[in-house]
C-alpha cells in the first residue's frame, strides 16, 4: 500500500480536514497500535481517548471538531466505518480467487440445476439430486447441498456447510464453515413410556442478502417453514429452532439461542448469548442486552436486558438495589444490636 493523503481522501470521498496532501502512507491499523505510516479511523466516541494518544499519520473522522495529536491528519467523511472499509478491500490481502467451473472431486448428480462454466465447486462438496445452484454462486470444499434445495445466485457457501433437503437459499446468501441448514428441529413426545420423534418435515428459506456466521445451525420446520427475513446477519455459533420466523435486516449475535415457533420482527437486535423461549413475539425494532433470558413478549422498540428480561429501565434500577443489599444488611445488623440482638439466620 502506498497512498498519498489526497489520493486517501478521493479513495474516501472525503475532506481533508488538515495535513499534507503528499504525504504517503503505507498501511492501516487501530488507533492504538497505528504508526504515523498508518490510516487509522474513528467511528466510535467509546475510543476518544485512544484517538487523543494516537500516533496514526492520518484519521478518518466524522465531525470536524475532535481531540486528536497535531501530528495526525484528518480526513473528513461521511462514516468513518464505511470508509476505513473502503480501505481495507483496496489494500488488504484479498481473498482467495474463486476457480470457476466443478472440480474433478466434487460428486454434481445427473440432474441438478446448474450452469459449470458459472459456479465454483470446490473439492469434496456434493450437490444431490434435483437441487439447484444458481450463476455466481461458490461452493466450498466438503459442502453439501441436499435433495431438491435451492441455492440462488451469488451465493458464498463455505467449508463444510451442510443446506440439507428441500431448503431454499436466496440471492447472495453467505454461509460461513460449519453453517447447517435444515437439521432435524428437536420435536419429541413423551408417550408409551419413551421419547418418541415427531417428524421434521418442513423447511428453512432463507430470503436474499443474509449472511449467517460459522457453526450457527438452522433447523427445519416440523410442517411449514423456518425462515430467516430478507438482510438479516447472524453471528457465530448460533441456535434457531424449528419454525422460527425472523424478519428483515436483524442482527442475531454469537451464541443466541431462539426456541421453536418464537416470531421475531424486522430490524430486531439480539445482542451474544441471548435465549429466547417458545412461541413467542418479539416486535419490531426491539433490542436484547447481553446475556438476556427472554420468557414474555417483547413491544416493538423495547430494549430489554437481563433474566427473566425486563425492560432496561427497570432491570437497571433492579440491578442498582441488589447492589444496596449488602449495605442495607450492614445497617440492619447494626440497629438490631443497638436495640439488644440480632436474629441472624
Amino acid at each position: 500500500m502506498n497512498l498519498t493523503l489526497q489520493e486517501l481522501a478521493g479513495l474516501v470521498d472525503g475532506r481533508i480536514l488538515r495535513g499534507d496532501s503528499d504525504q504517503v502512507f503505507t498501511g492501516f491499523a487501530a488507533l492504538k497500535s497505528a504508526s504515523g505510516s498508518d490510516v487509522s479511523f474513528f467511528g466510535n466516541e467509546k475510543y476518544a481517548g485512544d484517538l487523543a494518544a494516537t500516533r496514526a499519520g492520518a484519521v478518518l473522522v466524522a465531525k470536524e471538531t475532535v481531540t486528536a495529536p497535531e501530528a495526525a491528519a484528518l480526513v473528513l467523511v461521511a462514516n468513518p466505518v464505511m470508509a476505513f472499509d473502503a480501505v481495507l478491500r483496496k489494500f488488504a490481502v484479498p481473498k482467495p480467487a474463486a476457480a470457476w467451473g466443478v472440480h474433478p472431486s466434487a460428486v454434481v448428480a445427473d440432474d441438478v440445476s446448474l450452469d459449470p462454466e458459472k459456479v465454483s465447486i470446490g473439492p469434496g462438496a456434493v450437490i444431490e439430486s434435483g437441487a439447484t445452484v444458481g450463476d455466481g454462486t461458490k461452493i466450498g470444499p466438503n459442502a453439501v447441498i441436499g435433495i431438491g434445495a435451492r441455492v440462488g445466485a451469488d451465493c458464498e457457501i463455505g467449508p463444510g456447510v451442510y443446506v440439507l433437503y428441500g431448503c431454499q437459499l436466496g440471492d447472495r446468501v453467505i454461509l460461513h464453515p460449519g453453517v447447517v441448514v435444515g437439521a432435524d428441529g428437536f420435536g419429541f413426545e413423551f408417550a408409551e413410556g419413551r421419547h418418541q420423534k415427531i417428524e421434521q418435515l418442513g423447511i428453512v428459506r432463507v430470503e436474499n442478502d443474509v449472511e449467517i456466521g460459522a457453526s450457527t445451525t438452522i433447523d427445519r420446520a416440523r410442517f411449514g417453514e423456518t425462515v430467516i427475513g430478507e438482510g438479516t446477519k447472524i453471528d457465530n455459533q448460533v441456535q434457531i429452532a424449528h419454525n422460527v420466523v425472523i424478519g428483515k435486516h436483524c442482527i442475531i449475535v454469537a451464541q443466541t439461542g431462539i426456541s421453536g415457533s418464537t416470531r421475531i420482527g424486522n430490524y430486531v437486535t439480539l445482542a451474544a448469548r441471548t435465549g429466547v423461549a417458545g412461541h413467542l413475539e418479539i416486535g419490531d425494532g426491539a433490542i436484547t442486552g447481553g446475556r438476556s433470558g427472554v420468557i414474555a413478549d417483547v413491544k416493538p422498540g423495547e430494549k430489554v436486558f437481563g433474566y427473566p428480561a425486563k425492560p432496561w429501565k427497570e432491570s437497571m434500577r433492579t440491578n442498582m438495589f441488589v447492589k444496596r443489599l449488602g449495605g442495607l444488611y450492614a445497617r440492619v445488623k447494626k440497629l438490631e444490636e443497638r436495640l439488644g440482638g440480632s436474629d441472624d439466620a
